[in-house]
């Protein structure tokens, strides 16, 4: 009996705080996906996620595959889900009425995150820490960081036949400063907040608040910058004051994946995002792997652990396309 079945043309989505990527994908018999050139919408551009949808349906000639997998910034599996860094709500069991597709599959952002590392290549990920040599588990459990308007995390389990995935709200946990520096930066973020979280200091807008407060700490009067202003002008080096701010955020980000790594019982840790890609050569540069490995007693196990950067550009949508995949096709 022929067991093949046609490809699976369906729409990939995801949502995080700042932007809407969209792009049409194919499943194939085997199991291959293939995505189409994405389409990346602002948040703040569009009053709602329906909206969004008609804008890139209309940039498709006005019709969509009758399929959509969804990766969301934020909690799923209630009636209504909201966004944790924009303003969209979504209701799961309206989705066909209000936009057609008859198959859904929405997971959070970095569960599909963590589906794109278990689907991508082995060239598909770049050297940041720990034994030069050595891959990512193919049995046992990888935990995945991405900051970005947050900071996502998850984890998947590998077993010899498959793997399964973990969302997580991991972002949300106490930030626990290391050193002098740290404690002034924790204790600008308190005249703010009354509980600090990691992502208060390992994410894109967080870039902010490092940097007035090492501008404080050197009696420097700067003019307000934007997170992206800031970023920029690391990248370029016109601002040694920026350069320090995001050497002390790849500090930071070393530091957290090392505790995301012991909670999870983690064999490797993948950091993702566009973000991450986009100081890759900082953090290969700076003091991220010493953090990553400053655990005490067990800063020999976190030697031992291989730290990846994804480099698929497009995991969301990758990932939310391969949790489809596992939900409605296998």
């Amino acid at each position: 009996m022929d067991t093949r079945r046609d490809p699976t043309d369906l729409v990939a989505v995801d949502i995080g705080g700042t932007h809407a990527r969209f792009a049409l994908a194919t499943i194939a018999d085997d199991g291959t996906i293939t995505l189409g050139e994405p389409a990346t919408l602002h948040t703040k551009d569009h009053g709602s996620f329906q909206l969004a949808w008609q804008a890139f349906r209309d940039m498709n000639g006005g019709t969509l595959p009758d399929a959509v997998a969804m990766s969301v910034a934020g909690p799923v599996g209630g009636d209504v889900i909201k966004f944790t860094n924009n303003p969209w709500i979504l209701r799961p069991a309206r989705i066909e009425e209000m936009l057609g597709p008859r198959r859904q599959t929405i997971v959070n952002d970095f569960a599909a995150v963590a589906h794109a590392v278990a689907r991508a290549d082995a060239g598909e990920f770049l050297h940041l820490a720990g034994p030069e040599d050595a891959p990512l588990p193919e049995v046992g459990t990888i935990s995945v960081i991405g900051p970005g308007t947050g900071l996502g995390v998850a984890y998947l389990r590998r077993d010899a036949a498959t793997y399964h995935v973990q969302a997580t709200e991991g972002g949300h946990i106490d930030y626990a400063p290391l050193d002098l520096i740290e404690d002034a930066i924790l204790a600008r973020l308190r005249k703010r907040h009354n509980r600090v979280s990691v992502e208060r200091v390992v994410s894109g807008p967080a870039i902010v608040d490092i940097y007035q407060a090492l501008a404080a700490m050197e009696h420097k009067a700067v003019h307000d910058k934007t997170d992206v202003e800031i970023w920029t002008a690391a990248a370029s080096g016109e601002d040694s004051l920026a350069v320090a701010a995001v050497d002390r955020f790849c500090l930071a980000l070393g530091a957290a994946a090392g505790d995301y790594a012991l909670a999870h019982g983690a064999g490797g840790v993948v950091i993702a995002g566009g973000l991450g890609y986009r100081i890759r050569d900082t953090i290969q540069s700076s003091g991220f792997a010493e953090r990553f490995r400053a655990k005490g007693r067990f800063a020999g196990l976190m030697a031992t652990l291989p730290v990846k950067l994804i480099t698929h550009p497009q995991p969301g949508l990758f990932g939310a396309a391969a949790a489809f995949a596992r939900e409605h096709l296998q």
